[in-house]
């Protein structure tokens, strides 16, 4: 079947090409389409050539199809041609070809013919839309895997050199992505010229070609070998880092992490100590960020120890940057830059910077110093925690921004590991309740989460007397997301305490909220006794919840009347837990469901019918 000709004559087009009323060209349906439906094949292949986006957009998602009913050979000598040559210029159509054509190779013969999938994708990678290109550049590295030797240096490498020679910036850009993925595939005389054909692009003009060079380099850096790391990675490297566009000097800090890996101590001390120290206190915000986001990862691969407590007064002038981005970046990097120093000079030197973070005008980095500051207690120690660390936890319990509250409580475990939660438990206690009645509905849900955490650290005295009936209102939370994960967390905590606590403590309370006058009350209870029933014992089920179920079967609410009817399928299960329990399917449950079948309400049978045949089948 050629592509654009119906099929074969003798044969029946069954396509469906007539247009819907009012449409402004035919409509194909692909979705039942098999290789030997050559009425589909035709409609795919003439959708290649509609007028509708979206039909040339589903005709490449079927494009398979297709080449399978075309035949490996016919599928190189005309389909790919045809691609190559007939695809216009819509980006998103040119996004989805590039996507295709990297798991294209089985349809085209196997890896013996990947080569014939380059040449379309090489145009793809000059397109003017960057994601086009990016993909296009992604499926050749995808290709790249199944080529061999010989198919990369006949291939790939020409590819690369018309790309890297293209006149617009759009394909030598894209060849920076090419050069790692062939480099350890072709003999050392090709990876010569591949290095000086990467150094050209490190050097180009043009900024935009700088800035991949300066992205791609930590690939190649993986795979070039030790002796052209120093000959040829660290000069480029400086080259770029050095760069006049800040663009280009914050790609280079990736690259410079991969570097330090592969070198020496005495190699890092010597080659990158100087490039190091300049991007640390780069006059671009954006580039100090960037070395305060890898600023551990490239400490300890550093590995001198008087360069890495040098590194720590650089990570302090960080904290004290003028961008709240930058501080707060250094801020995650708090655990790992203790170990950069003995113990004794991080708590020395870090006591005066950490105090100023807590009361950092910007919430982001005060909420990011929340999240890692505990970390450091481990390296404090007990008595230097106490000392040092946690009145500054206290402190940041009191933020007016709920988010570093949030961080704080998120963390207590690294806390209360070293510590211990008496010293806390004063001023968490209020951050708790003032965090649990916050206005925004989305802070109340993120500290019920948090709920068990806390309580498996404060012990079941504290919380029976200072939690419990805060989290018993939960359960009476207008908004319902809150009253689910309410239900949720009272699980957790029988769970965490015990279901002799359960049977005493909370289930009693949830039971009475079964007689409330709201209905939302009603209807919490239901959820609540669902969702524990599979931690608590059979015996709790049948002496206390079925009782308080019995009464709301008869609910004037239709909307209790089937959550109930939902309610007693899980409830069974929990009953068949226990040999003493059992008869209670037979007694109460399936009787109760019987009588829902015959409500008045449509919604409240259906319930009861689903749960009956759910029962049945378990």
């Amino acid at each position: 079947m050629s592509i654009d000709s119906a099929p074969p004559a003798g044969t029946t087009a069954t396509s469906n090409n007539a247009a819907a009323p009012g449409a402004t060209g035919p409509h194909y349906d692909f979705q039942d389409a098999q290789a030997g439906d050559l009425g589909v094949l035709a409609a795919i292949a003439d959708a290649m050539k509609s007028d509708s986006l979206a039909d040339r957009l589903e005709s490449l998602k079927r494009l398979n199809v297709l080449a399978l009913a075309m035949g490996e050979e016919r599928t190189r000598d005309e389909l790919i041609p045809f691609l190559d040559e007939s695809i216009d210029d819509e980006d998103e159509l040119l996004l989805s070809l590039a996507e295709v054509l990297g798991d294209f190779v089985q349809y085209v013969g196997g890896p013996k013919y990947t080569y014939v999938l380059l040449r379309p994708l090489e145009n793809l990678a000059a397109a003017e839309e960057t994601v086009v290109r990016d993909k296009a550049v992604e499926s050749i590295n995808k290709l790249v895997e199944t080529m061999d030797q010989e198919q990369v240096e006949e291939y790939l490498i020409p590819c690369i050199a018309r790309l890297s020679a293209g006149e617009w910036f759009t394909s030598r850009s894209s060849a920076a992505g090419l050069y790692a993925a062939a480099y350890g595939k072709v003999t050392d005389a090709i990876q010569s010229k591949l290095r000086g054909g990467y150094e050209a692009l490190c050097k180009d003009d043009t900024p935009m070609i700088r800035r991949a060079a300066a992205s791609n380099l930590e690939q190649l850096v993986e795979r070039i070998e030790k002796d052209h790391v120093i000959s040829f990675a660290i000069p480029n490297f400086r080259r770029l880092a050095d760069d006049d566009q800040d663009s280009v000097r914050l790609l280079t800090v990736e690259p410079l992490v991969a570097i330090t890996k592969r070198l020496t101590t005495e190699e890092c001390k010597q080659y990158l100590g100087e490039s190091v120290q300049r991007l640390c206190v780069d006059k671009s915000w954006r580039v100090r960020y960037m070395v305060a986001d890898h600023f551990v990862a490239i400490a300890k691969n550093i590995k001198d120890r008087e360069l890495q407590e040098e590194m720590v007064n650089v990570a302090i002038s960080l904290m004290h940057d003028n961008e709240a981005e930058v501080r707060g970046a250094i801020c995650t990097q708090l655990d790992g830059l203790a170990d950069l120093a003995a113990p004794e000079a991080i708590v020395a030197r870090l006591q005066a910077p950490l105090q100023e973070l807590v009361e950092d005008p910007s919430q982001h980095v005060r909420a990011t110093l929340g999240k890692h500051i505990g970390s450091l207690c481990r390296v404090f120690g007990k008595e230097g925690s106490i000392k040092h660390l946690l009145p500054l936890l206290l402190r940041l319990l009191k933020d007016t921004f709920p988010d570093v509250r949030l961080n704080i409580i998120s963390k207590l475990d690294v806390v209360d590991s070293v510590v211990g939660i008496d010293s806390l438990s004063q001023s968490l206690l209020p951050a708790i309740v003032e965090l649990a009645e916050d206005k925004q509905w989305r802070v109340r849900l993120a500290i019920i989460e948090y709920v068990p955490l806390i309580a498996s650290q404060l012990g079941v005295q504290f919380f029976d007397e200072q939690l419990s009936n805060l989290c018993m209102s939960w359960l009476g939370d207008p908004v319902f997301s809150i009253r689910e994960a309410a239900t949720v967390n009272l699980k957790k905590l029988t769970e965490v305490f015990g279901v002799d606590w359960a049977r005493s403590t909370i289930i009693p309370k949830i039971l009475a909220m079964a007689n409330h006058p709201n209905y939302l009350y009603r209807m919490t209870t239901i959820f609540a006794i669902t969702t524990i029933a599979p931690s608590v014992t059979a015996e709790i089920v049948r002496d206390l919840i079925l009782p308080s179920l019995e009464g709301l079967v008869n609910d004037p609410i239709p909307n209790i009347r089937f959550n109930v009817a939902k309610s007693l399928e899980p409830l069974t299960l929990a009953l068949r837990k226990s040999e003493d329990t059992k008869a209670l399917e037979t007694s109460v449950i399936r009787p109760t469901l019987a009588r829902l079948k015959e409500d008045l309400d449509p919604d409240v049978r259906y319930f009861a019918h689903r749960s009956l045949a759910a029962i049945d089948a378990a």
